[in-house]
């Protein structure tokens, strides 16, 4: 699909800012902290510290990777719908794992939220299919 100049510079803001906060996520409370959040939400799994620590790792790769597929795959709809899908779903893991961690005044749904919008406006920007204007 084509996408119109007009629309490629938010467009690319998006993803760059999509890529930024997946890496940061993935990389400072999972890879290099291993923050006491992270612990608690595996620990009530009912997963041991030795296995929690190299999942907490794994999943912070993971999300890593999943955010440079925003630099990789930038005019991909169906990448910002699954973005949108796995952040509700994570969201309502959370919810039902570990609620105490909503009230915190920075917690997974003012981020997820925030992501979640931030896709959807890609989403509206790439099926924009307005030509854009002529002038002579």
């Amino acid at each position: 699909m084509k996408i119109f100049k007009s629309v490629q510079r938010p467009l690319l803001t998006i993803n760059v800012v999509l890529t930024i906060l997946w890496i940061y996520q993935g990389l400072v409370p999972k890879i290099i902290y291993h923050t006491i959040e992270e612990q608690r939400f595996w620990q009530y799994l009912g997963i041991d510290e030795l296995p929690m620590l190299f999942l907490i790792k794994v999943s912070g790769y993971i999300e890593i990777i999943f955010g440079l597929l925003f630099l990789i795959f930038r005019h991909s709809k169906i990448l910002h719908v699954f973005n949108i899908l796995g952040l509700i779903a994570l969201t309502i893991v959370v919810a039902v794992i570990y609620p105490l961690y909503f009230t915190a005044s920075f917690n997974p749904f003012v981020m997820n939220l925030a992501m979640i919008g931030l896709s959807v406006v890609a989403i509206q920007l790439m099926s924009q299919n307005i030509k854009p204007p002529k002038f002579e």
